[in-house]
């Protein structure tokens, strides 16, 4: 696996949890909190941020198409990141950029690998090629409940997608893989429960980020920590 977390090199931060959990807004938080501060940073998503790889997302997210096989959903996801990594990721780490990702192969794994009860030594090994071999220097995952996540959604104006669709089943499972990954790596991972107040998650999340990052913010000479 490509490490990239040298001190001349950007930083990788990732942002994981079930569908609701609140992670999207945490990733835009921590961004816009970046961007305030000077430091040079990129939010994306995954699967997206490259032409092709919000092309394959559409696949992936469109109800019309229940009767996709999750060996067929797994390796979407692996070639819309591989391209998303190539194209976007890479440059702006060799940039010297914070990049921001909400979700990466965590979700595969905690999505296709726990949730559609894939092979998990197969899942791994298309995470290693749909990354590219990179890994998150840190990964939030944002903790919640799923039937909490699941209320969330039927309070929300907006349509499921068809992963949202999957039902408190999928969620529950998806909810336990996401807490067996985090354990197998602590050094990575930080979680947080998402069932406090958005302003205190942030708080938690800006305090963890410059503890981990510190030479960050020299980069930011005369500003402010806002």
């Amino acid at each position: 696996m490509i490490n990239v977390g040298k001190e001349s090199r950007g930083k990788f931060v990732t942002f994981e949890g079930i569908d609701a959990s609140g992670k999207s807004v945490q990733a835009k938080l921590l961004y816009q909190r970046l961007q305030n501060n000077g430091v040079d940073s990129v939010l994306l998503r995954d699967p997206g941020a490259t032409r092709i790889s919000e092309r394959v997302r559409d696949i992936l997210l469109d109800n019309a198409h229940e009767e996709m096989s999750p060996w067929a959903e797994l390796l979407l996801y692996e070639a819309a990141r591989a391209q998303m990594v190539e194209e976007t990721i890479f440059p702006a780490l060799a940039d010297g950029k914070v990049v921001i990702c909400d979700r990466f192969y965590d979700s595969t794994t905690a999505y296709q690998g726990y949730g559609r009860s894939l092979d998990l030594n197969l899942v791994k090994q298309a995470n290693t090629i749909g990354s590219i071999g990179l890994v998150p220097d840190l990964t939030f995952l944002i903790d919640l409940d799923p039937h909490v996540a699941i209320e969330r959604m039927k309070k929300s104006n907006r349509a499921n997608d068809r992963m949202e669709s999957a039902g408190i089943e999928l969620q529950k499972r998806v909810f336990d893989g996401y807490r067996k990954v985090a354990a197998l790596e602590p050094e990575r991972f930080s979680v947080i429960s998402g069932d406090q107040e958005i302003k205190v998650i942030e708080k938690i999340i800006w305090n963890i980020f410059k503890n981990k990052f510190e030479w960050f913010f020299s980069l930011a000479t005369g500003k402010e920590d806002r």
